[in-house]
């Protein structure tokens, strides 16, 4: 059972944080099945040479793979059909063989439309604390 389906608004405070998780190391392997999934084969990717052409040192991580790790930890924590914004800031480069840490943390509670909200603020960073994604949602909550 997840926490989705217990979540109230009344109890729900300014400054918890939704359960976070971390990824595997990432590989190239991953990259490369992300690539298949998406639709998005850019070479900057997959192909270390294009990447080296291109004046950087190896492949690098899709940023809309880490945006959906991070929609991940909503989903995992609300339900989906919640869901009335989302957005992030690309803020670095998600490098291959780093550790992703992807958390949030409610930031606020609103009324917006009718509804009872709480706005969660949510990133990810890798294992030496660099911050990858910035980004925030906001959730309708019972």
């Amino acid at each position: 059972m997840t926490m989705a389906t217990t979540l109230k608004f009344d109890s729900i405070q300014v400054g918890d944080s939704l359960p976070s998780f971390e990824t595997p190391p990432i590989s190239r392997l991953a990259l490369a099945l992300y690539c298949g999934a998406s639709g998005d084969h850019n070479p900057v990717h997959v192909d270390i040479d294009f990447a080296k052409a291109a004046g950087l040192p190896d492949v690098f991580a899709h940023g809309m793979l880490s945006m959906a790790w991070l929609g991940r930890v909503l989903t995992n924590w609300a339900p989906q059909t919640a869901l009335r914004d989302y957005s992030v800031r690309f803020a670095a480069i998600t490098q291959v063989g780093e550790r992703i840490t992807c958390a949030g943390k409610v930031v606020e509670k609103l009324e917006r439309h009718g509804e009872r909200c709480v706005r969660v603020a949510l990133s990810t960073a890798n294992q030496d604390g660099v911050v990858k994604l910035a980004g925030e949602a906001l959730i309708a909550l019972e």
